[in-house]
């Protein structure tokens, strides 16, 4: 008797999960929002090479505190400077017939990621760092410093379109549908950041390049899972 108790307990748990899981319809919601970037980001790179590893470093440091300062005098705060990465590498020197190459210098490469919060001086910067000590510019991008906001006015669009769907599919069927019991969500719509070679967009030759900042789009998709009553 036990025994059979605890199969028909099984069973029944089994068979309640199956029908709670499989009576389920899913629907898919996206909502957007549109907004104006309110900073850029500017990827660049101090690239140093001598002689030795610590006049390489010293030479960079001398760069990296006029680059700083620069940006300072444009208002730059100091938050808004970040060192991404700093590498050394030595250079070596290979025989043209084998053998064991020797190092003839040393490369400290300097990455900074600066954002500027006033979107009008952005071409200016890009024509000055090049004049103040960085030699590569990565990437420019446009981004919403704090897009939360934005990110949760999408979400409940999302969320509203999917319900609405769900409301569609019970006045056209005649199901009724019961609590959510599942719920996803999908985030987009982050910006491409703007790569260029310096010299060919006249960065450090006066008056800065013309770089339109346009609009950025958040998307949100999400996934309501209901049950069918």
């Amino acid at each position: 008797m036990v025994i059979l108790a605890v199969f028909l307990l099984v069973n029944t748990n089994r068979v309640w999960n199956t029908a709670t899981t499989t009576n389920t319809v899913s629907f898919s919601g996206e909502g957007k929002v549109v907004a104006k970037p309110d900073i850029a980001k500017i990827s660049l790179s101090i690239v140093t090479d001598a002689l030795t590893s610590k006049t390489a470093q010293d030479e960079n440091s001398n760069k990296s505190k006029a680059l700083t300062d620069y940006l300072k005098k444009q208002n730059v705060d100091d938050k808004d400077i970040k060192t991404t990465g700093y590498n050394i590498y030595p250079q070596y020197k290979y025989p043209q017939y084998g053998g064991q190459p020797t190092i003839t210098g040393y490369q400290v490469n300097q990455s900074l990621e600066i954002k500027i919060r006033n979107l009008d001086n952005v071409s200016n910067v890009l024509d000055g760092v090049v004049s103040a000590g960085a030699n590569q510019i990565g990437g420019l991008s446009f981004e919403i410093d704090n897009p939360d906001a934005l990110k949760s006015e999408a979400r409940a669009k999302a969320i509203a379109n999917a319900k609405k769907k769900a409301n569609e599919l019970q006045n056209q069927v005649g199901i009724s549908l019961g609590k959510i019991i599942n719920f996803s969500e999908n985030t987009g719509g982050y910006p491409i950041p703007i790569y260029y070679d310096a010299k060919a967009s006249g960065v450090g030759g006066g008056g800065g390049p013309s770089i339109p900042t346009g609009e950025n789009e958040i998307t949100v998709n999400v996934n309501l899972t209901y049950q069918i009553k």
